[in-house]
């Protein structure tokens, strides 16, 4: 079955940077674009950004444009979203999704950012 694992999330200082994985399983991996979607407290879900199956092209939303990076290792099943810059409104749970017939049919469990002095 199709399984996606966020992880790297955590507690950083504005100006800050993480990380994110998601380890994907279940299926063909570099079949798929897939998205990071993040929700803040009290907040509906805001789309982040997408990756084509290559990886060859990226889109963002206007609020990460130019300090967020979202890369894939096909090889590897993982997605990964370079967070820098990291400021207070960033806090949310984000989550990766498997991106098929313009849907996103499947999500993680997704990993808590907080950002906070």
């Amino acid at each position: 079955q199709v399984q996606l694992v966020e992880s790297g999330g955590g507690l950083v200082q504005p100006g800050g940077s993480l990380r994110l994985s998601c380890a994907a399983s279940g299926f063909t991996f570099s079949s798929y674009f897939m998205s990071w979607v993040r929700q803040a407290p009290g907040k509906g879900l805001e789309w982040v950004s997408n990756i084509n199956t290559g990886g060859g092209s990226t889109y963002y939303a206007d609020s990460v444009k130019g300090r967020f990076t979202i890369s894939r290792d096909n090889a590897k099943n993982t997605l990964y979203l370079q967070m820098n810059s990291l400021k207070p409104d960033d806090t949310a749970l984000y989550y990766c999704a498997k991106y098929s017939a313009n849907n996103y049919d499947y999500w993680g469990q997704g990993t808590q950012v907080t950002v906070s002095s």
